[in-house]
């Protein structure tokens, strides 16, 4: 299997979007990491969307389960126009990531955010299996919504994750549909926001989500697409801020 980096650095040389009516994304990230803090933070980097350009997220809950998006395209092409209306707030601005080799590397968010975060990924034989099934399954499946459940009831004791969903609503009340192709587990991540640390990383005393999306238990690296139900107009959350200059 191929390294992560060498994965995300193809498909940044040709992103290519799923076919379907939905409004699709195509990318990778880290589907959370849990803190001891209480913190959690998650990216999202879409080289490929059919709604916009391609943008990267950052997500952050705080200690008390509020949850900031922040992204490099504004909320209503962005991560904001399905978690919107259950977001403390939505901003635009500017997002570094940098790898640093083959399984690691850093992110960092500006503008009001300073967020520095370092991600350190492992391949494992559970991920290792768990991408072969997932690379091997045909596109008629990824679109059955039956298929995704049984995927998902699956997945969550088989990575330790946790509950997962990989289809169901988001908070705006769209329907979506998760599709990974790799996984990997990240093995060690540190972070400081506003000079502060979050401390070491930790599954939360009670599992969080957003709408049927699911936060998993321990920190997850995936490459893959999303789609979602289309809605018009899109609702992101009346709380947003404007787009800053990046």
């Amino acid at each position: 299997m191929q390294s992560p980096r060498t994965l995300v650095e193809s498909m940044e040389l040709n992103p290519a979007l799923p076919s379907g009516p939905e409004e699709r994304f195509a990318g990778y990230g880290v589907m959370c990491v849990p803190f001891g803090s209480g913190h959690v933070l998650a990216l999202r980097h879409f080289p490929a969307s059919s709604v916009g350009p391609g943008y990267s997220s950052v997500w952050i809950r705080d200690p008390a389960g509020v949850w900031t998006m922040h992204s490099t395209t504004a909320p209503g092409i962005s991560c904001a126009r399905y978690f919107g209306g259950a977001l403390g707030a939505a901003s635009t601005g500017g997002i570094s990531i940098r790898w640093r080799d083959d399984y690691s590397f850093r992110v960092a968010v500006g503008d009001g955010v300073d967020l520095t975060w370092e991600v350190t990924l492992a391949a494992t034989p559970v991920t290792r299996l768990m991408s072969a099934v997932a690379g091997s399954v045909p596109e008629r499946l990824w679109r059955s919504r039956t298929f995704l459940r049984a995927m998902g009831a699956v997945a969550g004791p088989v990575l330790g994750a946790g509950h997962i969903g990989l289809t169901g609503r988001v908070p705006n009340g769209q329907t979506f549909g998760a599709r990974p192709r790799q996984l990997w587990f990240v093995r060690g991540s540190t972070a400081q926001l506003r000079g502060h640390s979050l401390g070491q990383a930790s599954a939360l005393p009670v599992q969080d989500r957003l709408g049927d999306f699911w936060i998993p238990q321990r920190g997850i690296f995936m490459i893959g697409s999303t789609v979602f139900e289309p809605v018009d107009p899109p609702r992101t959350s009346p709380r947003s801020t404007e787009p800053q200059t990046r």
